[in-house]
């Protein structure tokens, strides 16, 4: 089981609500904005939804799967192995698998850009895996960021990578509903909607 703690988000809505109406001349409301609000903001990626920030930490994530997690723009730290600063085993013989402990400092864009790769059936398994034990629990605390975080071919509407591994078509051929007309949010809705039923029990 993945060991996972949340530690916080600022939750800093009002913020978000009142760069973005500064940016068009009008006065601040001070108050957190509708549901519908945060959900077009975020697909506009617009730069006002940086000032929200999240913090977690994975505790005994093997060292490779964070070193998956430590190519993509955000604050991370992760636990050192050096024989000076701990005992567990020897760092010049430790196993790919070593647990570390990773701690996370990121932002919705942050967020959407690393978890369009994670999430992806081209990233490592046991990788994909952190990033659906992730949007899991953290939809209890941020559901509309939790929403925004899909694979690459849900983001774009097709497989960019060179070697296609065929889950998308076979998505698309699960929702027939969706044609050219199918708007981005309607899109994600269907993703999510099947992503938390598949999901039920958790990882």
């Amino acid at each position: 089981m993945i060991k996972y703690e949340f530690l916080k988000s600022n939750h800093d809505w009002d913020s978000v609500l009142t760069d973005c109406r500064a940016s068009v001349s009008k006065e601040a409301l001070n108050k957190e904005p509708s549901t519908t609000f945060k959900k077009k903001i975020l697909l506009a990626e617009h730069s006002c939804i940086r000032n929200i920030l999240i913090r977690w930490k994975w505790l005994e994530i093997p060292y490779w799967v964070a070193m998956h997690w430590v190519r993509h723009v955000f604050q991370k730290v992760v636990s050192t192995q050096r024989n000076d600063r701990q005992d567990n085993y020897d760092r010049e013989k430790a196993p790919q698998d070593a647990p570390v402990t990773f701690t996370g400092t990121a932002n919705p864009q942050n967020l959407i850009d690393a978890f369009r790769k994670r999430l992806c059936r081209q990233a490592s398994a046991k990788t994909r895996t952190y990033a659906e034990d992730f949007k899991v629990r953290f939809h209890d605390i941020e559901p509309e960021i939790a929403e925004v975080l899909v694979p690459h071919c849900i983001y774009r509407g097709a497989c960019q990578e060179m070697n296609n591994c065929g889950w998308y078509n076979g998505f698309l051929a699960r929702h027939p509903e969706i044609d050219i007309h199918t708007t981005l949010q309607e899109r994600y809705d269907i993703y999510n909607k099947e992503f938390y039923e598949t999901h039920k029990e958790g990882i």
